[in-house]
C-alpha cells in the first residue's frame, strides 16, 4: 500500500487535488492506521491507498487532457467501474470507493465521507472531521484551547484553498450569506475583522442556487485548487441552537443519504455534542434556587410539589432561550444556565436581562399559587451571577447530554445564589464591568445600607464585599466563606433601552 505522500509524489499532484478527488468519489477513502515500522514520519496515523490508485490517477490525467470536465470524468469512471463489477474482469483495477450515491446507505456523523465541521454563531469551530481537517482547514495538529482562536475563516484561509485570491473573497462572501438572518451586516463585519483586508459586500438576497427547508440550507461553493481546476461543492448547513453544522458535499454526488442523516436532527446534535472537545471560553454563570424548597416540599402533597417545580421550569425555559442561555448540570430543583459570547449581543447583559425577567415571572407564579392554595407563602428564585473565563465541557450518558463549566465562576455564582434572599439578584463587580456604559446606565443596582436612624436605604451604583454585609464566621454562613472577599452588588431593576 502507498501513503498519501507517496501517492502525491508519484502522481505529481498536490494534497488539495488528492483530497478533491477523494471527496468527489474518484479515489477511495484512505485506510487510516498507525505508521508501519521504519516509516519516516512523526504522525501518529497515516492514510494508506491501494497500489492501483496510481493507475487510476493516470487515467484521470488522460481524461483531463482530452478536455473532459470533472463531472464528465466522474460519470465515465462510474460507468467503467460498474462494467468491471458486472463482468468480473481481472487485472489491476481500482475498486470504486463506497460513496453515498445509494439511498440504502445509512450515513452517520462518524462516517460522513465529505469535509464536515460545526461552528457556533461566532463562527468558531466546535467540531470537525478528519476530511475537513486535511482538505480544508490547513491540516492543523490540534485546535487551540481558547475558543476565540478558533475562527473558521482563519483556518480556511490557512488551508490549500485559502492560497488562491479568488477563494479568499469567495469564502468571505459565503459566510456573509451564511450568517444572514441571525447577524446584521455590522455584526458580521465584526466577526470577520482582521481576516481580510479588502472591502466586502453583502451578497444579493436572491440566490438562485440556494436551497432552504426549515432549519436546513444548501449553498453552492466553488473553490479553485490548482492548474485552473475548480472543486464544486454543495454545502449543506443545518442550524441548531448550539451552532451550525456544515457539510461540503461534491456537486457530482447524489444527496439523498445526506439529507436523510440531517433529517434526524435530535440524533445528529446529540452525537455532535458528545464529540465536542473541552474549550476555554468566556462565560456568565447563572444559578437560581427556590427559596425554602424543603419547607414547601413538606407542606405540599408530592404531586403538587412536582407540579410546581415543573411549572417553574416550563415558565422559565422560554426566557432562557430568548437570551441564548445554555442549560447546565445542577443537583436538586434549582437552575444553572450558561451565557456565552454572541456575535449580535452582549452575553453579560443577556444574563442580567434574563435574571430580571425570571424574577418578574416568579412573582406572577407566586400569586397564582397563593390564590390556588390560600396560603401566604411567597415563591422566590434567589439568583447569583458571575462572569469569568473557564473550561466548558460535556457530560453525557446514553440518551442525555449536559454542559458543565469547571472553575470558580460557577462555584461563586452558586454561593451568591445561597447568599441572596427574597428573590433578589446578586452579581459580581466583574460581571458588570463587561457591560457597555449604555447598558450599565439602564441598570439600577447598589448596596442596601442603614442610615443614622436605622432605616434601610439603597446606595446606588456601589459594591460591597460579602464579609462586610454579614458575619462570615457564623456557623450558618460557613458555605459563604469562599466568596467572603468577593465584590458584589444587588441588581434591583433594568430600565428600557
Amino acid at each position: 500500500m502507498l501513503t498519501s505522500f507517496e501517492v502525491m509524489q508519484a502522481a505529481k499532484i498536490s494534497r488539495a487535488t488528492l483530497n478533491n478527488y477523494i471527496s468527489q468519489g474518484l479515489l477511495p477513502q484512505p485506510v487510516v492506521k498507525i505508521p508501519e515500522p521504519g516509516a519516516s514520519t512523526r504522525a501518529r496515523q497515516i492514510g494508506y491507498f491501494p497500489d492501483d490508485v496510481l493507475a487510476r490517477l493516470e487515467h484521470i490525467k488522460q481524461l483531463k487532457k482530452q478536455g473532459q470536465s470533472m463531472a464528465e470524468i466522474s460519470r465515465q469512471l462510474e460507468t467503467e467501474d460498474r462494467k468491471i463489477t458486472e463482468t468480473g474482469s481481472g487485472g489491476a483495477v481500482h475498486n470504486p470507493p463506497v460513496s453515498p450515491q445509494s439511498n440504502e446507505l445509512k450515513l452517520t456523523i462518524d462516517h460522513i465521507p465529505f469535509p464536515a465541521y460545526m461552528v457556533n454563531y461566532n463562527l468558531e469551530i466546535t467540531w470537525y472531521n478528519e476530511n475537513a481537517r486535511t482538505s480544508l482547514l490547513g491540516g492543523f495538529e490540534s485546535l487551540p484551547a481558547n475558543i476565540r482562536d478558533r475562527n473558521i475563516l482563519s483556518f480556511l484561509l490557512k488551508g490549500e484553498a485559502g492560497k488562491h485570491a479568488e477563494n479568499q473573497e469567495g469564502l468571505l462572501q459565503f459566510f456573509l450569506l451564511l450568517g444572514k438572518g441571525r447577524l446584521s451586516r455590522v455584526d458580521l463585519m465584526g466577526v470577520l475583522k482582521g481576516q481580510h483586508a479588502n472591502k466586502t459586500t453583502m451578497p444579493a438576497d436572491s440566490q438562485q442556487d440556494a436551497y432552504t427547508q426549515g432549519t436546513l440550507m444548501r449553498l453552492p461553493l466553488d473553490l479553485y485548487i490548482e492548474n485552473g481546476e475548480v472543486a464544486h461543492y454543495n454545502v449543506y448547513i443545518s442550524y441548531y441552537r448550539e451552532g451550525m453544522l456544515l457539510i461540503h458535499q461534491p456537486g457530482t454526488i447524489n444527496n439523498d443519504s445526506l439529507l436523510n442523516l440531517l433529517g434526524q436532527r435530535d440524533e445528529v446534535i446529540r452525537n455532535l455534542l458528545k464529540k465536542r472537545l473541552p474549550v476555554l471560553t468566556d462565560v456568565v454563570a447563572l444559578v437560581a434556587d427556590l427559596q425554602n424548597s424543603v419547607r414547601i416540599c413538606t407542606e405540599l402533597p408530592p404531586e403538587e410539589y412536582f407540579e410546581l417545580i415543573n411549572q417553574i421550569w416550563s415558565t422559565m425555559e422560554p426566557i432562557f432561550r430568548q437570551y441564548y442561555g445554555t442549560h447546565g448540570k445542577h443537583v436538586g430543583d434549582g437552575m444553572v444556565y450558561y451565557f456565552f459570547p454572541q456575535p449580535d449581543c452582549n452575553y453579560a447583559f443577556n444574563a442580567l436581562l434574563c435574571a430580571h425577567e425570571l424574577k418578574a415571572a416568579m412573582r406572577k407564579l407566586s400569586k397564582e399559587w397563593q390564590l390556588r392554595k390560600g396560603w401566604l407563602n411567597e415563591l422566590y428564585l434567589n439568583t447569583g451571577l458571575n462572569e469569568g473565563q473557564e473550561w466548558l465541557g460535556i457530560f453525557h450518558l446514553e440518551t442525555k447530554v449536559e454542559f458543565t463549566v469547571l472553575g470558580d465562576t460557577i462555584n461563586h455564582a452558586a454561593r451568591l445564589s445561597d447568599f441572596a434572599r427574597g428573590g433578589s439578584i446578586w452579581a459580581t463587580k466583574n460581571l458588570l464591568s463587561k457591560l457597555t456604559p449604555e447598558e450599565r446606565r439602564r441598570i439600577r443596582y447598589g448596596i442596601r445600607r442603614k442610615d443614622a436612624d436605622g432605616r434601610e436605604i439603597l446606595v446606588g451604583a456601589t459594591y460591597s464585599r460579602i464579609t462586610e454585609m454579614l458575619d462570615i464566621d457564623a456557623p450558618r454562613n460557613d458555605k459563604l466563606y469562599d466568596i467572603a472577599g468577593l465584590s458584589v452588588t444587588e441588581v434591583i431593576e433594568i430600565g428600557p433601552a
